[in-house]
């Protein structure tokens, strides 16, 4: 009889037998190896949590008004979600509509926080103790789950240091410890990390020392008591995890976070120590799945198996040509920067723990000495980036634009306040997919628009993205690339071949009735739809605009003149994005101006493709509400 079945709640769990949890593991993993390849989803680093999930479930009494576990990214929460209820829904992970690929306090009471980016688990979890406790509410204990990648976040070690002073209250922070973000660990962080991995034997040396000191006759006892400095001299000496204990905690580890039964022991020693606690579990990303062992890089992450294309669609009584050769943003960008970095010297990239992700690790494999992955620090990684400038190198930063949010200080005072001459290129901007409200890159525009000497641009095509990189690089200040996580044409679109200069939009349609002026990556979809228009008898001009600052005032204005209605499109945030950077340009426009893009509201996972449609930004769509403005206007 299998076990997973009878397993729908912690409190299943905990009525188990010790000797059923082995099972009850190796049933898991086959569930996740199962489920998630089917539908797509983070694989290797839910394998990688298995016995350290069911353990902590198994002591703890992790629920609403109880124990709280807060996930560092959370990513890792797949076995999380398997005991609290949401086995059933798996079919439906990171679908639209469907099962978070992250905790979410809006799809359980068993989760406390919905988060996807890392170094935060260790501010909040203190901030929710300390929180139910002003509150006058019983607190149980605080449980932060941290990866060795998001340990190393500046974040991290703030919430560490603020954790420590504070020996009065509980907190627990486990350190999963494979080695691995998504890409490999970068960092001094990993060689002490390495020192600790090596002394596994601290932790029954610090009890022994403890007992033999309490053993001796007469002076034993307060030997232990009265002379902390004798075990603090040993402990420095032996015990590389000094570092934490001189933060504050109280160490323990490292523990084998694959044996199901010591962690259970572990957490049973650790669940009634007062104070801060840190304790070190190492875990093999990918376990027990052999491919994702031998490349847990490369099943990080894993997509759903690709589905015959559907048979092309009518819109507007139009057949769609076939769609042109297209390639993934991020690869045509790490290529283009790398050949570019051939013929220019000065010109160093950045990442923050994304190699691979933005494109850069052919960068990286070709020019090891001009690349820099800071790891999961953001802030770092801009503040390094105008320094570099300030010192006459080029950096070109490629952060996704989620990330880009939490450097928005040095965005603002490390470079443009500086006058730095630094690239930022967004990857994943817009609507990203399964990922979901945490990591769709839908503020940049607003963000970044408002910040003195910054040039904001976005291509639309691959040709454009070479040529708007080459501007980029040869223009002083700060400067703005954004793109999506999807695929761009190889060959330009119609009209779209034109030098890039500042501030000049690229007009590549003329109607009559009215102007369409799309930035990004939503062009192409403002072509179709025009096209659609013309079946439904109106004729519509397409610009795209190319920048978002400065903007092409001229164009905006002529096209106000000649056409009595004006549409924006973009795939960002209404609010403060490229649209009201249009209304606040045209101070006195004759056409009627109507904005289409994100809503004031967090965009849920889901396809891209369903998204876009969702909120409008599809081509039909897009044709559909032009058409209804269209003839709004003509019956006024």
């Amino acid at each position: 009889m299998r076990i997973l079945p009878t397993v729908e709640f912690p409190e299943d769990l905990k009525r188990l037998p010790r000797a059923d949890l082995e099972e009850l593991c190796k049933e898991i993993r086959e569930f996740l190896i199962e489920s998630v390849t089917a539908t797509g989803g983070h694989l290797s680093s839910n394998l990688g949590v298995v016995e350290l999930t069911v353990a902590l479930h198994y002591v703890f009494d992790i629920g609403p008004d109880k124990d709280r576990l807060v996930f560092d990214v959370s990513h890792q929460s797949y076995v999380h979600k398997i005991l609290t209820g949401r086995r059933h829904r798996f079919g439906t992970l990171r679908k639209t509509d469907g099962l978070s690929g992250f905790t979410s306090q809006y799809e359980s009471p068993y989760d406390l926080f919905h988060v996807s980016h890392a170094g935060t688990a260790v501010s909040t979890a203190l901030g929710y103790h300390l929180g139910r406790l002003h509150a006058g509410k019983p607190s149980g204990k605080a449980i932060a789950l941290v990866g060795d990648a998001g340990i190393g976040a500046g974040m991290a070690f703030e919430a560490l240091n603020h954790a420590g002073a504070l020996p009065d209250h509980d907190l627990l922070v486990i350190l999963n410890d494979n080695q691995m973000s998504i890409a490999r660990t970068v960092g001094a962080l990993v060689r002490y990390l390495d020192k600790l991995r090596a002394s596994d034997r601290w932790s029954d040396l610090k009890r022994d020392i403890n007992r033999a000191l309490e053993t001796i006759p007469v002076v034993g006892t307060p030997l232990a008591n009265w002379l902390p400095r004798v075990k603090e001299a040993i402990q420095h000496y032996v015990n590389p995890g000094v570092i934490f204990e001189e933060l504050g905690f109280r160490y323990f580890g490292p523990v084998d976070g694959h044996d199901v039964h010591r962690l259970i022991s572990t957490f049973r020693d650790l669940r009634d120590v007062k104070g801060p606690v840190f304790l070190h579990v190492i875990t093999a990303k990918g376990r027990g799945y052999e491919p994702a062992q031998k490349d847990p890089s490369a099943y990080h992450g894993v997509s759903s198996p690709k589905k015959a294309p559907a048979e092309p669609t009518m819109v507007k009584g139009v057949a769609p040509e076939a769609p042109p050769d297209t390639r993934p943003c991020h690869k045509h960008f790490g290529e283009t920067l790398t050949a570019l970095a051939r013929k220019d010297p000065r010109i160093v990239a950045i990442t923050a723990a994304m190699p691979s992700g933005t494109g850069l690790s052919v960068f990286a494999s070709e020019f090891p000495g001009r690349f820099y992955d800071v790891g999961i620090c953001e802030q770092h990684a801009i503040a390094l980036a105008g320094g570099l400038a300030a010192g006459g190198a080029l950096p070109v930063a490629a952060i996704y634009s989620t990330f880009l949010q939490r450097a928005y200080d040095q965005v603002v005072h490390d470079v443009a306040l500086q006058s730095a001459h630094v690239v930022l290129c967004m990857d994943r901007a817009g609507i990203v997919g399964g990922d979901g409200a945490t990591a769709n890159g839908a503020f940049d525009i607003t963000y970044l628009r408002t910040v003195p000497r910054t040039t904001l641009l976005a291509p639309a095509d691959l040709p454009e993205m070479e040529r708007m990189l080459a501007f980029a690089l040869g223009h002083d200040g700060l400067v703005a690339l954004r793109w999506p996580r999807a695929n761009f044409r190889v060959a330009p679109l119609p009209g779209n071949a034109g030098p890039i200069a500042l501030g000049r939009s690229a007009r590549l349609r003329e109607g009559e009735d009215l102007a369409i002026v799309a930035y990004g990556a939503v062009v192409p979809a403002a072509l179709e739809a025009a096209e659609a228009l013309r079946a439904a008898g109106l004729d519509a001009t397409v610009v795209n605009a190319r920048f978002a600052k400065p903007l092409d005032v001229a164009a905006l204005e002529d096209l106000a003149a000649r056409h009595a209605l004006l549409v924006t499109v973009e795939d960002h945030a209404l609010a403060g994005g490229f649209g009201s950077a249009v209304l606040e340009s045209l101070e006195s426009p004759r056409a009627r101006i109507v904005r289409i893009g994100l809503p004031d509201r967090f965009v849920e996972h889901g396809s891209r493709d369903d998204l876009l449609k969702r909120y409008g930004l599809s081509a039909p769509q897009i044709a559909e509400r032009c058409e209804a403005e269209a003839r709004r206007g003509a019956l006024k």
